[in-house]
């Protein structure tokens, strides 16, 4: 076998079933090696921000890594914006990054650079390989690294890839969690029970409807809140699961719930601080006189830390989680020319039970938020770490996590220029993602950001970095030169008629939803 075959035999094996790819020249073998490697599934991606987007969508649905395959530094960087996403949300991810023959890197060929020192910031395993022989080990302690919730990288040299592996075959390592902290966890404990008004916060595989029920068994004990952190990677919610209160996204508001309590015990989450840094502003909303602690770190099973912390607080009784519990309710179906709420409003009504949300609508999808708790069952994916242009790759990629369910992507005008190609790929796989553009022809979170610095009358200069009307992107020509169905709405009524018609149909759409203030 060839180093590029061990790695994907290696990969299968470790339970890899997809490798989202742009490659080069420098990734050659790997790509003739899929034809004799059975078993993972190649999707190309035409750009590199769609491949790392959809291996964080696909790793964030089923807690497994995708493999991507990106070709030197230039096509790493292309897709570290999405990487930067993915290591907030906790992603487990492999990424191969071709390099060039180890032999001809001392020549300083034109796409050479140091590969690296760019993968370090978003890697937490990172190695460069040196020899074929290794190539099985290291494919394999990657893998098992990215389990705990993070980013494993292999820089491959081309000449590697090519050459016979005459390396032993490998065991690959059983992955295990750590062991719960039980000193912490008591600690916690105490701090419930001693605190007139505690909450916990709530982040990362908390936020799945079996450690959110363990976390309801607490609420119904304790009657200490249950808050969340302001942008979930994976968030169960809907009828039947614990309301949660989440952290706003503005520091005021933010700061104003939190000074509410007296004590937090953090699960699957850091102390909360402050998206951006505003002038008279702080980094940190929680005073000293608030205690705090951190019951888990990243090598723990935070669902199995949570059960121990109710066992603690004696939660694991007969109490009613009922009221905790969200109950079944809808909206009601709006009429009229479409804006932010109506758009939420209509999307709530007619989303089917155990779809998928991926919402990076920003200012446009925040009052769909709001609406959707009281919904069907149903599951929620966010921007993690602010780096626009996630929402239609991570649909791609949780809807070839999960094709039997239906992926509805709200996604901004503005962030969905940044990896439109991956509409091309949904519609090559025939993904089931309905995307739906929230069409305000603006960056309008940069506009309400300068209302909030006080730039009250932009000038001229200053609209045209915000402006996106002149002129304004045919998202239906774009939508049907990538090979979706795609159509234009701009009441609620024709949002109602055309979406209904897109959940019928197992494969992707594209629906432009013109919206007015």
């Amino acid at each position: 076998m060839t180093g590029a075959e061990v790695i994907l035999q290696t990969a299968k094996d470790a339970g890899v079933k997809i490798c989202f790819a742009n490659a080069g020249t420098t990734e050659l073998p790997l790509v003739a090696a899929f034809d004799k490697v059975s078993g993972i599934r190649p999707v190309l991606g035409l750009f590199e921000g769609v491949c790392t987007g959809a291996a964080d969508g696909y790793g964030r649905v089923t807690q497994k890594p995708a493999m991507t395959l990106l070709h030197l530094g230039p096509g790493f960087a292309n897709g570290i914006a999405n990487l930067h996403n993915a290591r907030r949300a906790k992603t487990p991810v492999f990424n191969v990054i071709g390099e060039h023959a180890s032999w001809h890197l001392a020549a300083d060929p034109p796409l050479n650079m140091n590969i690296k020192s760019l993968a370090k910031p978003v890697s937490g395993w990172l190695k460069t390989s040196r020899s074929v022989n290794t190539l099985a080990q290291e494919t394999a302690q990657a893998l098992n690294a990215s389990l705990y919730g993070q980013i494993s990288t292999l820089i491959v040299p081309a000449d590697y890839q090519w050459s016979e592996y005459s390396g032993k075959k490998i065991s690959l390592p059983e992955f295990k969690f750590a062991a719960p902290n039980r000193k912490k966890i008591q600690r916690a404990a105490n701090l419930i029970k001693k605190s007139s008004r505690p909450a916990l916060i709530l982040g990362g595989r908390v936020l799945r409807k079996e450690g959110l029920m363990a976390a309801a068994k607490i609420k119904a004990a304790t009657a200490c809140d249950l808050l969340m952190i302001t942008f979930p990677a994976y968030l169960d919610r809907g009828a039947g699961i614990p309301l949660l209160k989440r952290i706003p996204y503005f520091p005021e508001q933010a700061a104003q719930l939190l000074a509410e309590y007296d004590a937090f015990v953090m699960a699957g989450a850091s102390e909360p601080v402050a998206f951006f840094g505003y002038k008279g502003g702080q980094s940190f909303y929680l005073s000293p006189k608030q205690k705090k602690v951190r019951i888990d770190d990243d090598r723990e099973d935070i669902n199995s830390v949570l059960e121990e912390l109710a066992d603690a607080l004696g939660a694991r009784g007969n109490f009613s989680t009922s009221s905790v519990l969200a109950k079944y309710s809808l909206p009601e179906m709006p009429s009229g020319k479409l804006n932010s709420q109506k758009l939420g409003a209509v999307i709530a009504n007619l989303q089917p039970e155990d779809c998928i949300i991926v919402e990076e609508g920003v200012t446009a999808g925040a009052p769909y938020y709001t609406l959707a708790q009281t919904l069907k069952p149903h599951s929620h994916m966010s921007l993690t770490g602010g780096a626009i242009g996630m929402g239609m790759p991570c649909a791609l990629g949780a809807s070839l996590a999960c094709p039997e369910k239906r992926i509805i992507n709200i996604e901004a005008d503005g962030s969905a220029m940044y990896t439109v190609q991956a509409l091309w790929s949904q519609a090559h796989e025939k993904a089931n993602v309905t995307t739906i553009i929230c069409s305000n022809r603006k960056y309008f979170t940069i506009e309400f950001e300068c209302r909030r610095a006080g730039i009250n009358s932009p000038g001229e200069a200053t609209a045209a970095l915000i402006k996106m009307d002149n002129p304004p992107v045919d998202w239906i020509a774009l939508g049907k030169s990538m090979g979706l169905p795609a159509v234009c709405v701009d009441t609620a009524e024709e949002l109602s008629k055309e979406l209904k018609a897109a959940l019928k149909e197992p494969e992707p759409h594209l629906i432009e939803a013109v919206l007015g203030r």
